[in-house]
């Protein structure tokens, strides 16, 4: 069951409350936490009180820290206290995080009310409720237990948040969408299925176009990256061509910007003949998050009121070790007439990018952002909670570095030094598909994709770690996080104005 919520104001608050929540910022020095919210009398006949008890707050050690959680007794029933930190650092993202702690502190079933001042960012507080609240349920045989059937946030002036909330419901709606793409398991995802299940969805959104290209269509288009790597698996490779046209552009200097974002979507990567290892398989079918995170963004932006031109072309097959599949020293020539040496087939996300960007390059636009969970060696560097970001243009990277870090999605500029080009040089054709052993992996599959946007301005973000959490918390469930398509969203959303 999805979790109801809404926006509304104290006089608008009616029938039972299972649960009554508020939100405190931590004192000064030794001072107690204090509550932040306008709506006292409301939320005094709900059991809220007037201010905290410092005894009662020592005692069960609240120090009201982000997330943290103060259960009171009331005679109206339960009431939750959720911290934010310091009131001077009150960012979107410690919202987001508050709200989730509503929802997993909330109980099964039942009815929040979320007594909140008007000032709260609507966005950030509908997105971690929802989010919070996500399950992937489609294969259990008794699902698990509901959260909180409704989560009403009541303020004294619920008009100056009700924009950014409804955006937050969209926003959080599109990264729902991309995580239960990456859940399914992949033998129920191949490639037609990914590409059905998006059209489907983005032929009901305003403005909205989608194109599917099937294997001849991929064979006409001379893309030799996806057509190599699609080579050992029995599934046919996809391309799924999405645009999204404003209803109400934006122009600049006469023009209507345009941004073109491509993922990288291997249903299932077994590494090919370069085979990975039994573990090393377990958690693949996360390998075509790239993909689904771009199609989810480009998902919700007519919801969200995108002034630009926004294009998603998600690069779509399994990688297998078929009785075709490409061989270690195998050459193929990509879109652009670039080739590239194949020595290791399990650095094949770079090989379908490459086309997937000279598809992008060939639009002409502003910008060119991919997404794709392309490097171990991204895990490495800055683990599960940090997105790698690469680029051809620093406004580009500073823009969605800053968009990240509000959306709580924080990304970490790495370099391209030109000294590293020659790690992929080949002996016999223009490069090769790796690195040096135990080098720079990041960087080197960066170099490559970078010598296929041309001087188009590019990001691109290696998700590895981020794209899948081990764990429950906060927002994040278990499985696939959608990391990412937030802040595509927001990028371009305000990229007109930046």
């Amino acid at each position: 069951m999805t979790l109801s919520v809404e926006l509304i104001g104290p006089g608008e608050l009616d029938g039972e409350v299972s649960v009554a929540a508020a939100f405190a910022t931590s004192g000064e020095g030794e001072a107690p936490p204090e509550l932040i919210m306008a709506t006292s009398e409301p939320a005094a006949a709900r059991g809220v009180p007037v201010a905290l008890d410092p005894a009662e707050c020592a005692r069960e050690g609240f120090r009201a820290k982000v997330g943290q959680v103060l259960r009171l007794s009331s005679a109206s029933g339960r009431v939750l206290v959720i911290g934010l930190g310091g009131r001077d650092e009150l960012e979107p993202e410690r919202w987001r995080r508050g709200a989730a702690a509503v929802v997993r502190a909330g109980g099964e079933g039942g009815t929040a009310a979320v007594f909140v001042p008007p000032d709260a960012p609507g966005a950030a507080l509908a997105e971690g409720a929802l989010l919070a609240s996500y399950r992937f349920d489609a294969y259990r045989s008794k699902p698990a237990p509901a959260v909180l059937d409704r989560l009403a946030f009541v303020t004294d002036r619920p008009d100056e948040l009700r924009e950014g909330f409804a955006r937050g419901v969209a926003e959080a709606g599109a990264v729902m969408f991309a995580r239960d793409l990456v859940n399914t398991p992949p033998s129920d995802l191949d490639p037609s299925e990914f590409a059905r299940r998006v059209e489907e969805r983005l032929v009901a959104q305003p403005g909205t176009t989608v194109e599917v290209w099937d294997e001849q269509r991929v064979a006409t288009e001379r893309l030799g990256g996806l057509e190599t790597v699609a080579r050992g698996s029995s599934q046919p490779p996809r391309v799924v061509m999405a645009r999204y046209t404003p209803e109400h552009p934006a122009e600049v200097d006469g023009r209507v910007p345009h941004v073109v974002l491509v993922g990288k979507g291997i249903t299932f990567d077994s590494g090919g003949l370069s085979l990975k290892t039994a573990d090393g398989m377990m958690t693949m079918k996360t390998d075509m998050s790239g993909a689904a995170i771009v199609m989810a963004a480009l998902s919700a932006c007519a919801a969200c009121d995108v002034p630009i031109r926004v294009s998603a072309i998600a690069m779509v097959t399994e990688n297998m070790p078929g009785p075709n599949a490409v061989k270690p020293g195998d050459v193929f020539r990509a879109r652009n007439g670039a080739t590239i040496e194949v020595l290791n087939t399990d650095a094949e996300g770079r090989l379908v990018l490459a086309d997937g960007l000279s598809l992008a390059a060939e639009l002409e636009p502003e910008a060119i952002i991919d997404v794709a969970t392309l490097t171990g060696a991204q895990v490495v560097a800055l683990g599960r909670g940090i997105g790698a970001l690469f680029g051809n243009d620093q406004a580009l990277k500073d823009a969605l570095e800053a968009v990240a870090r509000i959306e709580g999605e924080p990304l970490w500029q790495l370099p391209l030094p030109e000294e590293y080009a020659d790690h992929i040089d080949s002996e016999v054709a223009d490069m090769k598909n790796m690195g040096r052993p135990g080098e720079a992996g990041s960087i080197a599959a960066a170099m490559l994709l970078s010598r296929f946007v041309g001087d188009v301005p590019w990001a691109h973000l290696d998700i590895a770690g981020p794209a899948r959490s081990p764990e429950s918390s906060g927002y994040l469930t278990k499985g696939g996080t959608a990391f990412g398509v937030r802040t595509l969203i927001e990028y371009v959303r305000t990229r007109a104005s930046a």
